[in-house]
Order: structure tokens, then sequence, then C-alpha cells
């Protein structure tokens, strides 16, 4: 039971606040996720997949990691089928890491999808790259730590009803979203960030450790 770590093969960085989260976790690495795993101080339990984009010269502690491997034509991604494990052994909580960005931009938008999924059947998630996270906003009031002057957005996967932001710049009190309208995007933090929503269902997507442009 508990917290489980799945290593994904989008963008991660490492920061004091991922190190925080997946402290204490179990871990299992989706393919190519098993880059991560020596950045991150881990070893995973576990390593699915198909394996058609294994990183060269792993350690040989990460080499040796089990394997459940599954053909490359298979109705899965490697993502899903590495939390359909964490699943089976327990989890009731899962830190996606990895999750945005990466080669594939379908793969990042599932991972999305999913997490909303997840969360309706129970599952606490949290989608991070290290710098971004998102987390799945469901009818409910929820309340976040991040710290004054966080750059957020909610962004609906519906229509949205009731939808309240307080401890922010812009807050807003039981206001409808249209799909796809670009209200809720681009607020900051100003105090301790609520969120309620009667109806709908959306991601809140946070960037504690904005990376410097380029």
């Amino acid at each position: 039971m508990g917290t489980f770590t799945i290593l994904l093969g989008g963008d991660l960085v490492r920061t004091p606040r991922l190190d925080r989260q997946i402290e204490g976790s179990r871990v299992i690495a989706a393919d190519a996720g098993i880059g991560h795993a020596r950045m991150l101080g881990l070893v995973p339990e576990l390593w699915v997949g198909d394996f058609d984009s294994v990183p060269a010269n792993l350690p040989d502690d990460l080499a040796a990691v089990p394997r459940k491997i599954f053909p490359a034509e298979k109705d899965m991604t490697d993502g899903e089928l590495a939390i359909a494990e964490a699943l089976a052994r327990g989890a009731t909580s899962l830190v996606l890491a990895g999750a945005f960005g990466g080669k594939r931009a379908d793969h990042a938008f599932l991972h999305q999808a999913l997490s909303l999924r997840l969360a309706e059947a129970g599952t606490t998630v949290l989608l991070t790259s290290g710098a971004q996270e998102g987390v799945p906003i469901l009818p409910g009031r929820a309340k976040f730590d991040y710290a004054d002057g966080t750059l957020f957005s909610v962004l609906g996967l519906s229509e949205l009803a009731g939808l309240t932001v307080t401890g922010a710049k812009w807050p807003l009190d039981r206001v409808e979203v249209a799909f796809g309208s670009s209200l809720t995007i681009s607020n900051e933090v100003k105090g301790r960030l609520g969120i309620a929503l009667e109806r709908g269902k959306a991601l809140l997507l946070a960037h504690p450790y904005p990376l410097p442009e380029s």
C-alpha cells in the first residue's frame, strides 16, 4: 500500500520539492523512464515496457532491475502498464515523474487524461516534470501549498460549473467556464491557493520551479 513513483519518459529535473514528493515511495520504471532513476538516486523494483527505447550504458544496478516485457504491438502504453502494475501492488497514491514533454505529445496528453480517470476512481495522482506539476481537479474543494508568485493555470477538460479560485492574483467566484476558454490560464498564487468546483473536470498546472527561458 502507499505511494508509488512511476518513471516516465518525458522531461524531468531534480528539485528539493520532487525529492520530498517521492521520498519513501516504491518505484516502477516505464521503458525509457529508467533513464531518470540515476538522477533521482532510485533503483526501481520493476521495469516494464516493450524495451524499444532503452538507454545505452545503464549502470549494473539498473540493468539488473527485474523486467516485465510486453510486445511492441500492445493496446496500452508503457506508462499505463507501469501504472497498472503499481495499482496491482496496492498503490493508493501515484507520482507520475516525467509526465510532461518528451518526444511523444500523445503520451503526455494520455497521462493527463488518465490522471483524471485515476482520481475519479479514488487514487491520488501528481504529474510532474520537477519544474511543472499537474493535479486532477474534480468536484469538491482542494488546497495547495504553492509559494506566492507561483504561476498556475486551471486547464478545463470539460465545461466547468461553479469554479471558485481563492488565494490568487485573479480570484474567481463560482464562475462558469466554457470548454476551451482561456479564462483560467496564467494566474498567480497570492496566499493559500484554494480551488473548488461544482461540476466538471480540470487539471491544475503549476510551475513551482520555472525554468529559465532559453
